[in-house]
C-alpha cells in the first residue's frame, strides 16, 4: 500500500519558512514499489473523476491547479497523466508561455484573469502568472517593460515585493469569490535535468523538445532557486498553499499530484443538488409516462 506516501511533508502554507536546499528532489522509493505506487495513482484518478462529476453539477467552486518548474521537471506528462482522469467537458488547460505583445499592453495577471474556469470547472495552467515573479526576475524584465517612470524606479525588489502581494491578493479574491487554488512545483534536481537533456538529444522522438537555450537557463540555476524560494515564502498561504514535489521520479511525483488535487477536492466537498419537493414529485409522472410507451 502507498498511502502512507503523501504531500502533506512537501506543503509550505505561509506558516514558516521554505528552504529550498531543505526541499528534496527525490524520496529515492524502491522501484519495487513502483507498481503498488502506480496502482494508488490510479485508485486517486478514479476518485478524482467522481468528484469532478460532483463539481460540474453543483458549480458553486472552481478550482486552479497551476504548476511550475525547471524544464525537464516533467510538467506535461504529469498533466497528461493526472489530469487525464478528469471530464475533458469541464477542464481548460492553458499553457502561460512568452507573453504576446497583447498581453504586454495589460497588466501581467490580465491573462491569468481571462483563464480563470467557470464554477464548477477546472483549469490547469502549465506555468502561470508565477512566470512574471520568477523569469522576470532572473533575466531582469522589469527593465525593459514599456510602463511609467513610477512603476519602476524604486528598483527591483519593491518591484517584485508589490507583485507578490498583488497575487496574494488575486489568489485569496478567488477564494472569497469561490475558487481555490492548488499549486504545484515540480522539484527537479540539477542532475536528474542533466540526464533528462541528454536523453532528449539521443532520442529522435524527443529531440523536438531540446533547445539550445535550455542550456542558457540551466546555467542560471542559482538564481531561479533563488527566486523559487522567494517567491514561496511569499505566496504561499493557507488558502492557497504551495506543494514542492519531489520530482526526480516521475511515477512518485505522479502520485504525490494525484494526492494534492484530490485533496483539494475532497476539501471542497462537492454536493449533487437537491431537487425541490415539487420537481421531485414530478420525476414519478414523468416515469410513468416513459413506462406507458
Amino acid at each position: 500500500m502507498a498511502e502512507e506516501l503523501t504531500a502533506k511533508s512537501c506543503a509550505s502554507d505561509g506558516s514558516g519558512t521554505f528552504r529550498i536546499a531543505d526541499a528534496p528532489t527525490s524520496f529515492d522509493i524502491d522501484r519495487d514499489r513502483r507498481p503498488e505506487v502506480e496502482a494508488a495513482t490510479e485508485r486517486n484518478l478514479v476518485k478524482m473523476g467522481e468528484l469532478q462529476d460532483r463539481l460540474y453539477a453543483d458549480g458553486r467552486e472552481g478550482l486552479v491547479i497551476l504548476f511550475q518548474a525547471m524544464d525537464a521537471a516533467g510538467k506535461d506528462s504529469t498533466i497528461k497523466r493526472v489530469m487525464g482522469a478528469f471530464n475533458p467537458q469541464g477542464v481548460t488547460v492553458h499553457s502561460f508561455k512568452q507573453p504576446t505583445s497583447t498581453e504586454l499592453a495589460h497588466d501581467y495577471l490580465w491573462r491569468a484573469e481571462c483563464a480563470m474556469p467557470a464554477r464548477g470547472s477546472i483549469a490547469v495552467f502549465n506555468r502561470s502568472y508565477y512566470e512574471d515573479v520568477l523569469v522576470a526576475r532572473v533575466h531582469h524584465l522589469e527593465e525593459g517593460y514599456r510602463m511609467a517612470a513610477r512603476c519602476t524606479e524604486d528598483g527591483a525588489d519593491a518591484f517584485y515585493r508589490r507583485r507578490y502581494r498583488q497575487i496574494r491578493d488575486f489568489e485569496e479574491r478567488g477564494y472569497e469569490e469561490g475558487y481555490r487554488f492548488v499549486k504545484v512545483f515540480l522539484n527537479v534536481g540539477l542532475d536528474e535535468q542533466k540526464e533528462r537533456f541528454l536523453e532528449r538529444i539521443d532520442n529522435p522522438a524527443k529531440n523536438w523538445k531540446f533547445s539550445a537555450g535550455d542550456l542558457a537557463e540551466r546555467k542560471l540555476w542559482p538564481a531561479y532557486m533563488d527566486a523559487y524560494e522567494r517567491t514561496i515564502n511569499e505566496t504561499a498561504s493557507k488558502h492557497a498553499p504551495w506543494y514542492v514535489i519531489p520530482a526526480d521520479q516521475k511515477w512518485v511525483a505522479r502520485y504525490l499530484v494525484s494526492w494534492v488535487v484530490l485533496k483539494a477536492l475532497k476539501d471542497m466537498d462537492p454536493r449533487y443538488p437537491e431537487m425541490p419537493a415539487e420537481q421531485k414529485a414530478n420525476l414519478a409522472s414523468c416515469r410513468e409516462q416513459l413506462m406507458s410507451e
